[in-house]
């Protein structure tokens, strides 16, 4: 069956919908950012606070005080934290926040702290019941995660629930935790370096085989280097801006707690942020920041070597204090106190209807919450360009309008049209009504994403250190190598229960393969269709883990009930 554009775009259309329906709500919290966090509470209430009553227990157990060589196990406590956080402290750390204040304003950083204070709850839970149902393999190893405390906690007759979540898992970590990261590495150095991304993506796919093809035991080796070395490295240079900008940080602290209860004043003409709007942002990038409540982590904290399910708990409720409560409050920061966020930068950016460039008519003068501006009368039909000006509209790029807007081609000012659509999306044409390819637009602009983190640091650092947003390139080239080589072992480990043991080296190996292919092309759909599979799996295990959280409260009170020794060497 040949697969045309029309059908391309007829599944992007319906992958959409779907991820709308997951995710998103124009005027409240989504529905799976609902559950996440009333999970996290209820969880939080039922263990009698364990996420602040573990927390000097859990420091004890990282630092090897209980670290015995003959427990069962494939890593230490250490490596399954360093393994899991290498697959949640990445991009979403530099990108997320700053996506989430772009949006929902600075107070939506405070969300974010509070989100995971209760997500740490919810990451001890699925942790610990993935040590306590996890599987002895025949070659010694372990596994474990959500499909095993699925079908063994709840039964047999759950077994479809924990199959519906391991291909989730399968699916999201060849798109979301690998090709999207790819992508997002690969252009970064293709901006900054002008390296083409078949370059940069071989290099780094390489570097992803070299460390999957070797099992959990390389993979927690590397990440127990390469996760603290990239923390510590992102984090001098964010501490930095703030110890240079000191004076603002109390100021930037006032206005997150402010605005966390209150609309965000007009910038750049959007209406700025509603109380729900700013909370649905801070609650939706803080828990899935640290992925508390996923059933990613569980599955890498499984492999600890431990006979201890609550202590390897203890160990994952810091993954929401280390990811969110200090990387992402560190990323906030910067971007509060440098004033980024509210301010607009020179760019280009092409002109494609793929590209995130909206027209709307002369007349809109605010936009409201929506990313398109939509509320605005969009023109239909051809606008004219003249040199370089397009006549009677205003254009929106990141939730903006754009200032001193000119287009060209091949570095010449265009005269001609711009062709807009139903949806306020451009195409351009030349005098004489031919599509042009290669046009870009160059204006003042509100910054998102990394680009935002970016522009703090460069500001923050300017005199100490002109290249800063280097920092965050370099960072991003880590974050994605480290998130890859996680979500890889959540996806052989899954793929493993489905389909046994001979399909792991298989998987690795189309697992290296979208990791290339996500660096030099744009996979919408593959990407769309991961981000979907990514919200669906956390069902399942919120289904699970509430069910058997009566079955952590035993085990706990258990645990924390004998006298711990730490062991003698």
């Amino acid at each position: 069956m040949k697969v045309t554009q029309e059908s391309v775009e007829t599944a992007k259309h319906a992958l959409d919908l779907a991820n709308e329906a997951i995710w998103n709500s124009p005027t409240q919290l989504p529905w799976l950012v609902a559950l996440l966090l009333g999970t996290g509470i209820f969880l939080t209430l039922r263990l009698g606070f364990i996420n602040l009553r573990g927390f000097r227990h859990a420091i004890r157990v990282v630092a090897g005080v209980y670290d015995d060589p003959n427990d069962p196990g494939d890593i230490t406590h250490f490596q399954a934290l360093t393994t899991a956080l290498s697959a949640t402290v990445g991009i979403g750390n530099i990108a997320g926040v700053a996506t989430a204040i772009h949006y929902g304003g600075p107070g939506a950083l405070f969300w974010m702290w509070l989100t995971a204070l209760f997500g740490m709850t919810t990451k001890f839970t699925e942790c610990t019941l993935a040590l306590h149902f996890r599987k002895d393999n025949a070659d010694g190893s372990v596994s474990g995660g959500p499909m095993y405390y699925i079908e063994k906690g709840l039964g047999r007759h759950f077994k479809p629930l924990a199959v519906f979540f391991a291909v989730c898992a399968v699916v999201s970590s060849c798109g979301s935790g690998n090709s999207v990261q790819a992508f997002t590495m690969a252009d970064q150095f293709r901006a900054d370096f002008g390296i083409p991304t078949w370059i940069s993506g071989g290099v780094s796919a390489a570097l992803v085989a070299l460390v999957i093809l070797g099992g959990i035991k390389r993979i927690g080796s590397v990440a127990s280097k390469l996760m603290p070395a990239m923390a510590i490295l992102y984090f001098i240079g964010a501490l930095a801006v703030l110890v240079i900008g000191y004076r603002d940080v109390p100021a930037a602290m006032a206005t997150i707690l402010a605005d966390a209860f209150r609309p965000t004043a007009a910038i750049a003409g959007f209406a700025g942020a509603t109380f729900v709007y700013g909370m649905r942002w801070g609650v939706k990038r803080g828990l899935f920041s640290n992925e508390a409540g996923q059933g990613s982590a569980p599955i890498a904290h499984a492999a600890a070597r431990t006979d201890e399910p609550v202590r390897e708990g203890a160990v994952a409720l810091l993954e929401p204090f280390v990811d969110t409560l200090i990387v992402c409050t560190l990323t906030g920061l910067m971007i509060v106190t440098t004033g980024v966020w509210k301010e607009k930068k020179e760019g280009t950016y092409p002109v494609t209807t793929q590209s995130d460039i909206t027209v709307v008519s002369q007349a809109c003068r605010l936009l409201k919450n929506t990313e398109r501006g939509k509320q605005c009368p969009i023109p239909p039909g051809r606008i004219a360009v003249k040199a370089g000006v397009p006549q009677g509209v205003r254009l929106i790029i990141n939730h903006g309008f754009v200032d001193g807007p000119r287009i060209a081609v091949k570095d010449k000012l265009l005269d001609g049209f711009l062709l807009v659509d139903g949806d306020g999306k451009p195409r351009v044409l030349d005098q004489q009504g031919k599509k042009v390819k290669g046009a870009k637009l160059t204006g003042y602009t509100l910054l998102n994403s990394s680009p935002l983190t970016a522009w703090a640091l460069q500001l923050g650092l300017q005199k100490l250190f002109p290249y800063g947003h280097l920092i965050v390139t370099f960072c991003v080239f880590l974050f994605a190598i480290s998130t890859a080589i996680g979500w890889s072992y959540y996806g052989d480990r899954c793929a493993q229960y489905l389909l046994g043991d001979w399909v792991v080296l298989p998987y690795k190996g189309v697992f290296v393969l979208m990791h290339f292919v996500g660096a030099v092309v744009r996979l919408e759909v593959v990407w769309a269709f991961a981000d979907v599979a990514l919200g669906l799996m956390s069902v399942p295990n919120l289904l699970a883990i509430l069910i058997l959280s009566g079955t952590v409260a035993r085990l706990s009170r258990d645990y924390f009930g004998r006298e711990h020794v730490p062991f003698k060497r």
